[in-house]
C-alpha cells in the first residue's frame, strides 16, 4: 500500500497532516504502508515517524534534519569532500568573540566576505561584509537574534561569480539545472527569481552539465532526493572551478517552468522511484 502524506500525489491511502502533529492513526497507517510519500515541507516528527515504521519514504529528508540549517550544510560539504567556499561557522557570538575580533578576521578573511545566518533561503539572512561597519552591525543582529533563540552564523569567502549562480535541482533520479543571472553589476547574493535574477538554461552548457555531475556525486553520498543546489562557476582561476553554496530543501519552481510543471516532473519521479521498491 502506498501511503501518500502529499496533498498533490496520489497514493492508495491518503492523509493530510499540514496544520497539526501527527497522532497514533498516522503512526498505524505508516506501518501497513509499503512506502510513504511525505510533502516538500514535511515537519520533523511526521519524518522521524515514517523513517520509524517504513522502510521506504520518500523523500529522503535524512540530511536535511540530520544537518540542519546552514552550520549543518557545511559540516555535510566537508564530510563528504564537496567543493565550497572557505568558511568558519559559529554556533553562537560568544564562540565567536571568544577567538575573533575585526584584525583577526580580516587576516583570514579579507574584505569583502559573505556573512550567513544559519536559517533561511533563497539568499535571506545573506550579507555581503565590506567594511568593519558592515561586520560590526551583523554582529549587533547576531546578538538580537540570540535573545529571541536564534544562534548560530557562518563567515565566508566570497567568490566571484559573474553575477550569476547556478542551480541545480534533483527530483528523484532526475536532474535538471539553470542560471540565475543578477541584472547589474550588483555583488553576487541574492539570485532567487524573486528578487529579479531572470534564468538564462542555454549559456556554458559545459558547465552545466559538470555541475549536474557533481551534484549527482553530492546527493548520491548523502542520500539527497529532492531539492535545489546552488553552485557558484569562479571567475578567479585560483578557486575551484565550481562550489557548493547552499541546498535549498523548499526551493522555487520559476526555473522548472512553474508549480504546475513541478508537480507533474514530482509526479513521474515519484512513481519512477516505487517502480524500483524490492518486491
Amino acid at each position: 500500500m502506498i501511503l501518500s502524506f502529499h496533498p498533490c500525489f496520489n497514493g492508495e491511502k491518503n492523509i493530510i497532516c499540514a496544520g497539526r502533529r501527527p497522532n497514533i492513526d498516522d503512526i498505524q497507517a505508516i506501518k501497513k504502508a509499503t512506502a510513504v510519500i511525505l510533502p516538500q515541507g514535511c515537519r520533523p516528527d511526521l519524518y522521524k515517524m515514517a523513517r520509524q515504521h517504513c522502510r521506504h519514504v520518500f523523500p529522503n529528508y535524512d540530511a536535511r534534519f540530520n544537518h540542519p540549517g546552514k552550520l549543518g550544510q557545511i559540516h555535510l560539504f566537508r564530510t563528504t569532500g564537496a567543493p565550497h567556499p572557505l568558511t568558519m561557522t559559529f554556533t553562537s557570538l560568544s564562540k565567536y568573540l571568544h577567538k575573533w575580533n575585526e584584525t583577526a578576521l580580516v587576516s583570514h578573511f579579507p574584505y569583502p566576505f559573505v556573512f550567513k545566518f544559519n536559517w533561511g533561503g533563497e539568499g535571506h539572512n545573506v550579507f555581503l561584509i565590506q567594511t568593519a561597519k558592515d561586520l560590526e552591525k551583523c554582529l549587533e543582529q547576531a546578538a538580537i537574534f540570540e535573545r529571541s533563540g536564534q544562534k548560530g552564523f557562518l563567515i565566508q569567502k566570497y567568490v566571484d561569480g559573474l553575477q550569476r549562480s547556478l542551480r541545480v535541482v534533483i527530483i528523484g533520479e532526475a536532474m535538471y539545472s539553470y542560471w540565475r543571472v543578477q541584472p547589474g553589476s550588483a555583488p553576487l547574493l541574492d539570485l532567487s527569481i524573486a528578487s529579479g535574477a531572470h534564468i538564462d538554461y542555454f549559456s556554458d552548457e559545459a558547465i552545466q552539465a559538470e555541475a549536474i555531475s557533481l551534484t549527482r556525486t553530492f546527493c548520491d553520498q548523502a542520500c539527497i532526493n529532492l531539492a535545489g543546489l546552488d553552485l557558484v562557476a569562479a571567475s578567479n582561476p585560483s578557486d575551484p572551478k565550481l562550489s557548493f553554496l547552499e541546498i535549498n530543501y523548499y526551493f522555487g519552481r520559476r526555473g522548472l517552468g512553474g508549480s504546475s510543471t513541478y508537480y507533474k516532473l514530482l509526479e513521474k519521479s515519484i512513481h519512477c522511484w516505487i517502480a524500483q521498491l524490492p518486491n
